[in-house]
């Protein structure tokens, strides 16, 4: 039998939910399912596509090579077919506004109370998705506040306002004394970054001027607890700043990071019609002191 008449929606979101829970057990949870019954899907997916997707340990769950190209054409049938049913049964009168950590900071409330004035007919609903996408490759959104540049290939994106470093530090350090500090200063330091979805890699300094040790998290909860025990100190955008206010963590500028710009993206070939009137309120907001 031809193995694309074998392979079945649920097969391709068992699989997705393994990879994204990173174990079978989380994964039956997310689908509300057995265990058993997880594996059963997966074998059945295996088995109908003649390959070894996952590799499995007692402790991670990851995709093989080959699972990693399925995966890629599994999240974007699954994102185009829940596109369907979107647009099916509620047309265009909802926009999903995907980001990953801190919407656009202090506009996000601005931008949610300007929203009906502009777009009554379509509901504004913010998703938060820990993707460097913000949810927008992974179908989770329509468009998306994105503060790296979209890839050409899928996303058209414009700018929309730039936003200024700060550092984060627990409010017992010593910087948490200064006014502001300088990319220079967090050598020796040890660095809190999240290399999937945030703003701050090692390219912003020179070689001998790293940091002395990067702690690699997936989350911007992780992120504050690891800075507000003192067991590093990070760098992010004044929308952070804005949206987590942390007893225990002290933000500060980094008066000589560069600006980090915010787009919206969307899908090249799936514009939502309300996606202008997001651009324009946000780069209203953003022009504003």
């Amino acid at each position: 039998m031809n193995p694309a008449r074998m392979v079945e929606i649920r097969h391709l979101r068992c699989l997705v939910a393994i990879v994204d829970a990173g174990t079978l057990t989380d994964a039956a949870i997310e689908l509300g399912v057995s265990q058993a019954a997880v594996s059963r899907t997966l074998a059945a997916l295996e088995s109908a596509l003649g390959v070894r997707l996952l590799r499995r340990t007692t402790r991670v769950v990851a995709p093989t090579a080959t699972g990693t190209r399925v995966l890629v054409h599994a999240r974007r049938l699954l994102a185009d077919l829940d596109g369907l049913v979107t647009d099916v049964t509620t047309g265009h009168d909802r926009l999903r506004l995907g980001y990953a950590w801190s919407a656009v900071g202090r506009h996000t409330v601005p931008l949610q109370r300007q929203w009906p004035s502009r777009r009554e007919q379509t509901e504004l609903v913010l998703v938060r998705h820990n993707s460097v996408t913000g949810g927008l490759a992974e179908g989770s959104c329509d468009a998306a506040i994105m503060r790296s540049t979209p890839d050409p290939r899928r996303f058209d994106g414009t700018i929309v306002g730039l936003e200024r470093r700060y550092c984060a530090v627990a409010s017992d350090d010593p910087w948490a004394r200064r006014r502001s500090v300088v990319l220079a200063d967090y050598a020796g330091r040890t660095l809190g970054i999240d290399r999937r979805t945030g703003t701050t890699t090692l390219d912003l300094w020179p070689g001998a001027a790293r940091p002395a040790e990067v702690i690699d998290i997936v989350d911007v909860d992780d992120w504050l607890g690891l800075i507000g025990a003192g067991r590093a100190v990070g760098m992010t955008t004044e929308a952070t700043v804005a949206q987590y206010p942390r007893p225990g963590v002290t933000y500060r500028p980094v008066r000589d990071g560069p600006p980090v710009p915010v787009y919206v993206a969307w899908w090249r070939d799936d514009p939502h019609p309300a996606t202008p009137q997001i651009v324009d309120i946000l780069t209203e907001l953003y022009r504003q002191p």
